[in-house]
């Protein structure tokens, strides 16, 4: 299938992230097995969808209101799980689409969860400590009626952390009369939670794009890296690529991006942006602009970012042997054919950046039984399941002829609709 013959609403830099999802779901449609055709229809229709308002007192005595989400996309196989994203640009598209991809992801890597996303619509940059965290309890106590260890289990995304999740467990908690370890994963090690979590996505990212350099026999050591996104998923895939011996030649985030053909000192690059909030100005390396960080020549390209970030625009001008999706959904469904086309092997999201969800179950087993790992077995464990996991998919694109993606949605959605049609309808 050329760019020529996709459909028009797919030709578009403005493809919304659920026409994304959809589109994902069309192309897996043919490669499902028969009894799970009249099923299909649970994958295109999120369970529930929750709009809260959250009203704030702003430290200077206003009151301001904010959109909150929260979206059930399936719980087929469990309870929901999925982040809490802050961040002016969310819409219900986005947080349905990224709840829709936790269903597949979570199905991918065969942890016992449904799907499920938040997000507010705020810049929290523009907010002091102390809004904040009235904001999350406020949106806490809007969303409660979702939530619970065995219904409901958010973590950090965009814009939220540690402290996030801490408020989240504390509001659910008082609400609850109880201490509630397991309503939120990401937590602080204090109050339960998990050695490993912080990194768990960018060693995911690492892990999966070591598998996929084995069927290139491309080594890891002297490989070069470019990362678009320098937060807690970037930065951790960058660094955990050069303590294997990568050199890290491009990075880029939101306030600019860096070059350097020897290599990009990841600690120094993590420091300066402690220091100023971004990467911009970063000494030992020069600055590109966002246009040229994508006609850097390197091995593995990392999107680490938001959504729609490989558009049509820059697919054709990508050099990269392998994308690793850091990112949820970064690659638009046209990009996607491009670089199919270019002979760029993606390795997708559902299965790339699922290191954070299988390390999030680990943090939910922990509590629930009190009995915390080593981060030595926490990284060890994680590393069998992607590594089964792409095995599995892997195994299923060479025996199918189907892209990564296809293939991680046909093992994806296969067991999601299994477990619905087993189930039945009731009443």
């Amino acid at each position: 299938m050329t760019n020529a013959s996709l459909p028009s609403y797919l030709s578009r830099e403005n493809v919304g992230p659920w026409e994304t999802y959809l589109d994902q779901v069309e192309r897996v449609a043919p490669h499902l097995d028969k009894p799970l055709i009249p099923w299909i229809e649970t994958l295109r229709r999120p369970k529930r969808s929750l709009i809260v308002d959250v009203p704030i007192k702003l430290d200077s005595g206003e009151v301001a209101h904010f959109e909150g989400y929260r979206v059930h996309h399936n719980l087929s196989r469990g309870p929901g799980k999925g982040g809490i994203r802050f961040h002016p640009a969310v819409t219900l598209s986005e947080v349905m689409a990224l709840a829709a991809w936790m269903t597949v992801k979570n199905a991918v890597v065969q942890v016992p969860y449904g799907g499920a996303k938040g997000g507010i619509r705020v810049d929290p940059k523009s907010l002091s400590l102390a809004e904040l965290e009235r904001l999350t309890r406020r949106y806490t106590s809007e969303i409660n009626i979702l939530l619970g260890p065995d219904r409901d289990i958010p973590a950090p995304d965009v814009n939220t952390n540690e402290q996030v999740m801490a408020w989240i467990m504390d509001t659910y908690s008082m609400n609850q009369g109880r201490t509630a370890t397991g309503v939120v994963t990401g937590k602080p090690l204090s109050l339960g939670g998990s050695l490993g979590r912080r990194d768990a996505t960018g060693r995911g990212v690492f892990v999966t794009a070591r598998e996929a350099a084995r069927r290139l026999n491309l080594p890891i050591e002297g490989a070069r890296i470019a990362v678009q996104g320098f937060g807690n998923v970037g930065e951790a895939a960058a660094r955990i690529f050069a303590e294997h011996g990568a050199k890290v030649v491009a990075l880029q985030d939101d306030t600019g991006a860096l070059h350097s053909g020897g290599g990009i000192d990841v600690a120094r690059a993590r420091t300066h942006r402690e220091l100023t909030g971004g990467l911009k100005g970063c000494a030992g390396a020069e600055a590109l602009s966002a246009a040229e960080f994508w006609r850097v020549p390197c091995d593995f390209l990392i999107p680490a970012a938001v959504e729609n970030q490989i558009t049509e625009a820059n697919a054709g001008a990508i050099h990269a042997k392998i994308v690793v999706e850091g990112a949820n959904g970064p690659t638009t469904p046209a990009a996607d054919l491009i670089l199919r086309e270019r002979g760029v092997m993606v390795v997708p999201d559902v299965l790339a950046n699922a290191g954070g969800v299988t390390v999030s179950y680990f943090e939910w087993v922990q509590d629930i039984s009190s009995f915390f790992w080593s981060e030595a077995e926490i990284n060890q464990r994680l590393d069998r399941i992607m590594t089964e996991a792409f095995n599995g998919i892997w195994e299923v694109s060479q025996a199918r002829a189907l892209s990564l993606r296809t293939a991680a949605f046909v093992v994806g959605c296969s067991r999601v609709l299994e477990a619905r049609a087993l189930r039945g309808l009731y009443p």
